[in-house]
């Protein structure tokens, strides 16, 4: 028989969310992409989107992030003052949530230009109330472990492979601690040696607690951390 959820364990709370593009550049057309979500995730957890690509897994997750919004259904993700459904919230309210509670990795590293790469990931250690200096320790260890030349820490991102991008976006990601973290296919442009980094620096995170969404298609990576795997397919949505 199967335990009972800890609710108060919860993170995240998706429920019967739905999404539907409008192409407004094509007359209005509508482009139904899921409906009827809903899942949990929770502390110490990772939980992995599945499925072909196209079936709005990328989507859920700039939902829950609250770039984009919501057609229905509610989500509620804990803040420091309890949860906050981003599906109604109002943007300040999503900033402050991003703030504290939820780091991100998207397939894109976007940075501000001519900041050199040590300063992109120190900031965000700095932005969870680390001090200076130890926000700048926790850089170097992350930029380090994940093969980033020392040489390179003062050149901006945008001059790096795109390879050395994504490493950089991932040591950002990783170095806020925040009790949330969103991940967007993060391993995709990765060797197998730094694929492995990352591998183990999730698994630390999840060890401390970390609540952990994303987006894996290397299948190796999804059967390691995985605790629950969905298939968003399930609920496509159709016109």
């Amino acid at each position: 028989m199967q335990e009972p959820r800890d609710t108060g364990a919860d993170m995240i709370v998706v429920e019967k969310v739905a999404k539907t593009f409008v192409m407004h550049l094509r007359d209005g057309a509508r482009l139904p992409v899921v409906r009827d979500v809903s899942f949990n995730v929770r502390a110490g957890e990772c939980v992995v989107l599945s499925g072909p690509s196209g079936m709005g897994k990328s989507s859920l997750l700039k939902m829950i992030y609250g770039n984009y919004r919501t057609d229905a259904g509610s989500i509620l993700v804990r803040g420091s003052r309890g949860f906050v459904d981003v599906a109604s919230a109002e943007p300040r309210q999503v900033l402050a949530l991003r703030a504290s509670s939820i780091g991100y990795v998207s397939q894109f590293l976007r940075t501000i230009p001519r900041v050199g790469s040590l300063d992109v990931v120190a900031a965000e250690a700095v932005a969870t109330s680390a001090s200076e200096a130890a926000a700048r320790d926790k850089a170097r260890d992350l930029l380090a472990r994940l093969n980033i030349a020392e040489r390179l820490w003062s050149l901006p991102p945008a001059t790096f492979s795109g390879g050395e991008q994504q490493r950089v976006n991932i040591a950002r990601g990783l170095a806020a601690d925040r009790p949330i973290l969103l991940l967007d296919e993060p391993t995709a442009s990765l060797d197998d040696a730094n694929r492995a980094t990352v591998v183990e620096l999730i698994e630390a995170r999840k060890r401390a607690g970390t609540a952990i969404l994303g987006i894996f298609h290397d299948t190796a990576v999804r059967e390691r951390i995985a605790d629950v795997a969905i298939d968003v397919s399930a609920f496509a949505a159709r016109a």
